[in-house]
């Protein structure tokens, strides 16, 4: 039976990883569209996806005929709509906080290493593997440094980075997590990111929403 809600995404998308969270977190059932993001030129560069979104960009959700794009806004729809669990806290200040957790992660240190900006790296400037990771550890360095700094010691953080909870701002902490581990950030200096990570990695939520567990994802090496 074909489900209300259908996701195009990639496996290894952090933005995609991202949605796939908050839908895991909430129960929601949704169907699973891959979209290869490098086979043939980029499955995103279709006409029929271009014409879901403009962007070529993943993910996209749709829910009963309606199309919704960019992953914070999917999310935050979500949670409007099918609002338990909630995903931000009920005060403002609360909301506030979690927002600008996620946008640190979502929105000033995600962007730098997608991979459309790392594909124009080996292109115009001929940046190898070896330029492409320091590049990818220099910018997740830095926003993880900040994030260290506005979770450790903060009366509002619990076991997860707002309370006791897992809110949109875990959602975007364990992709970015991910990241850190596959471009081989050391990590020793953010001792709260790690607890916290390790706690989201408790639960069955995030663990089914790991790149490794979706469909699309290439069968490990022998």
């Amino acid at each position: 039976m074909a489900q209300d809600l259908v996701l195009y995404g990639y496996w290894r998308s952090s933005a995609a990883y991202r949605v796939r969270i908050a839908l895991n977190l909430k129960g929601l059932a949704y169907e699973s569209r891959p979209i290869h993001l490098v086979r043939d030129g980029g499955e995103q560069h279709a006409p029929d996806y271009q014409a879901l979104n403009p962007q070529e960009l993943v993910p996209c959700l749709v829910d009963g005929g309606q199309v919704f794009t960019q992953s914070m806004a999917i999310i935050e729809y979500l949670d409007e709509t099918r609002p338990a669990p909630p995903l931000l806290p009920a005060d403002p200040a609360g909301r506030a906080r979690v927002r600008a957790l996620a946008q640190l992660l979502a929105c000033d240190v995600h962007p730098l290493g997608n991979l459309r900006v790392l594909q124009y790296l080996g292109a115009q400037f001929q940046a190898d593997d070896a330029v492409k990771g320091t590049w990818s550890r220099h910018w997740i360095a830095e926003g993880f440094r900040a994030l260290e700094m506005m979770l450790a010691g903060h009366v509002a953080t619990g076991r997860f980075c707002h309370g006791d909870t897992p809110t949109l701002a875990d959602a975007c902490l364990v992709p970015q997590f991910y990241n850190a581990v596959r471009w081989k950030l050391p990590l020793d200096d953010y001792p709260t990111i790690r607890r916290i990570h390790e706690a989201c990695s408790e639960l069955e939520a995030f663990r089914r929403a790991a790149p490794e567990a979706q469909a699309d994802a290439p069968a490990p090496a022998a």
